[in-house]
């Protein structure tokens, strides 16, 4: 069986987010994983509507066409990382948007995120935890959270440091996070086929 495909998706739109260097600092340390292929994908490229559609792509094939290759992308990926910006302690619009288009696509896959914000994203991550679970997909117990001190470290709301500057600090958190990914992919892989 083919190794599960990963999609890390960057949750935020913003001209100025700040999603591309953590999302990148996180490519760069999954770039040969042996177990697990990653793609990024940006919510920006998905160029989506607002969910519009008579009902939910469970019930009935949506009519757009981005949703549709929304959908398609979603349907060739085994599990996810969300790059997560907390907006007034939750999800971003966009995220919470790009989720409500899709519904079988994301059914039985894992997830995990690396989350960020002055309280590490932490807030946020728990919405899309229990959106997580009504979209029938799997949770994980780890993520790698960016907080406090180290945010405003590498933020350009602090001192835009380079990520290396924090990394030490966030290794752990990714070992056990891409571990737990690895084992939940692997399992829901095998059980969707």
């Amino acid at each position: 069986m083919a190794k599960p495909r990963i999609g890390v998706i960057i949750s935020s739109t913003r001209d100025t987010r700040f999603a591309d260097k953590p999302a990148q600092w996180l490519m760069d340390k999954v770039k040969n994983h042996p177990d697990l292929d990653f793609e990024l994908i940006d919510l920006r490229d998905a160029n989506l509507p607002f969910f519009n559609e008579p009902a939910s792509n469970l019930w009935m094939p949506s009519s757009d066409p981005n949703a549709v290759a929304w959908q398609e992308k979603l349907a060739g990926l085994d599990g996810f990382i969300f790059v997560v910006a907390e907006y007034n302690r939750s999800i971003t619009g966009a995220l919470k948007n790009a989720l409500d288009q899709a519904y079988k696509e994301w059914n039985r896959k894992p997830f995990s995120a690396l989350a960020y914000g002055s309280m590490g994203g932490a807030r946020a991550l728990e919405h899309l935890r229990l959106i997580g679970i009504e979209l029938q997909m799997v949770p994980l117990r780890n993520a790698v959270h960016i907080g406090g001190g180290d945010f405003f470290k590498v933020s350009p709301l602090g001192a835009n440091a380079p990520m290396s500057e924090i990394e030490g600090n966030l290794e752990g958190s990714l070992k056990a996070t891409l571990d737990e990914l690895s084992w939940w992919a692997k399992t829901l892989q095998n059980a969707r086929t």
